[in-house]
């Protein structure tokens, strides 16, 4: 049974960070892009940032370009959002993904699995 656990969110103050967790369990983690999306009340699911089975590429949305960083640790199963520079807008829930693919996906229905969120606000 494949489980994606997010961790990490929180309240935070503008202009402040936050670093995402996701561990997977369930799965060959090496044999996946993983991807970490977010939802804002009464708004759509939206792309947030991928990384690539060994981690040497990198998708980012432009809200998040410069901002936030992606990465992954295999032998810790684990995919890892660095926030810096928070804006209220980046307030949701932000979910990590899994797609077993060689391609770095940037579209939700891509991705099999995924994690129940957490819950990211940021204050102004």
């Amino acid at each position: 049974q494949v489980q994606l656990v997010e961790s990490g969110g929180g309240l935070v103050q503008a202009g402040g960070s936050l670093r995402l967790s996701c561990a997977a369990s369930g799965l060959t983690y090496s044999r996946y892009v993983m991807g970490w999306f977010r939802q804002a009340p009464g708004k759509e699911r939206e792309f947030v940032a991928a990384i690539s089975r060994s981690g040497e590429t990198t998708s980012y949305a432009d809200s998040a370009k410069g901002r936030f960083t992606i990465s992954r640790d295999n032998g810790m199963n684990t995919v890892y959002l660095q926030m810096s520079s928070l804006k209220p807008e980046d307030t949701a829930i932000y979910y990590c993904a899994a797609v077993r693919d060689y391609v770095v996906r940037t579209y939700g229905a891509s991705y099999e699995y995924w994690g129940q969120g957490t819950q990211v606000t940021v204050s102004s």
